[in-house]
C-alpha cells in the first residue's frame, strides 16, 4: 500500500461506520456502507421505486449523493483522530440511466494532501448478476477540524 494511502487512525473503520450512521439522508435513501477500507469506500444502495425520476430509473441525484458520500469517506479512512471531512466540489458525468437492481458507489483516494484530497468514485448498477457503470464522480474533498466542520453548517 503506498504511504500516502496509510491510515493515521488505527481506529478508522469504526469512525468511518459512525459517521456514515449519523449521516440522516444514507438512512432516508436506503444506503449503507459494504466496505470500509484505507483509501476506499463501497456504499450499496437496493432499488427503491419512490428514489426514481419520471422514467423510473434513478433519480440522477440519489446517484451523485452516493457517489458523493463514497469519496467523502474514503478521504476520511486516512485523516487523523479528531479532523473531518467535507466536500468542497465534484464534477458527475452520467454514463447510463440508473436501472438496475441494486447500486454500488466505490469511492477511491487518488491523491492525499494534507488539506484537500482528490478522489474517483464509480457508481455501478447490477441486474441479473451484471454489472454496468452509470456513473463516474471525481471530488475535492477538505480536511477540517470537527469543530470547524460543523460550524460550516451553522446558521450564519
Amino acid at each position: 500500500m503506498p504511504h500516502s494511502l496509510l491510515p493515521e487512525d488505527p481506529d478508522f473503520a469504526t469512525r468511518v461506520r459512525r459517521s456514515f450512521d449519523a449521516q440522516q439522508v444514507m438512512h432516508t435513501l436506503g444506503a449503507s456502507l459494504q466496505r470500509v477500507e484505507p483509501g476506499e469506500i463501497a456504499i450499496v444502495l437496493p432499488f427503491a421505486s419512490h428514489l426514481t425520476q419520471q422514467h423510473d430509473y434513478l433519480h440522477a441525484g440519489v446517484v451523485a449523493t452516493i457517489a458523493d458520500s463514497a469519496c467523502g469517506y474514503a478521504a476520511m479512512t486516512l485523516t487523523p483522530p479528531g479532523l473531518d471531512v467535507l466536500t468542497v466540489e465534484y464534477k458527475i458525468n452520467l454514463l447510463a440511466p440508473a436501472q438496475g437492481e441494486t447500486f454500488v458507489a466505490v469511492g477511491s483516494v487518488l491523491r492525499r494532501g494534507r488539506l484537500l484530497t482528490v478522489c474517483r468514485g464509480d457508481v455501478l448498477a447490477t441486474s441479473n448478476g451484471r454489472e454496468k457503470a452509470v456513473a463516474t464522480i471525481q471530488a475535492t474533498i477538505i480536511t477540517l477540524e470537527r469543530e470547524l466542520a460543523t460550524r460550516a453548517r451553522a446558521p450564519a
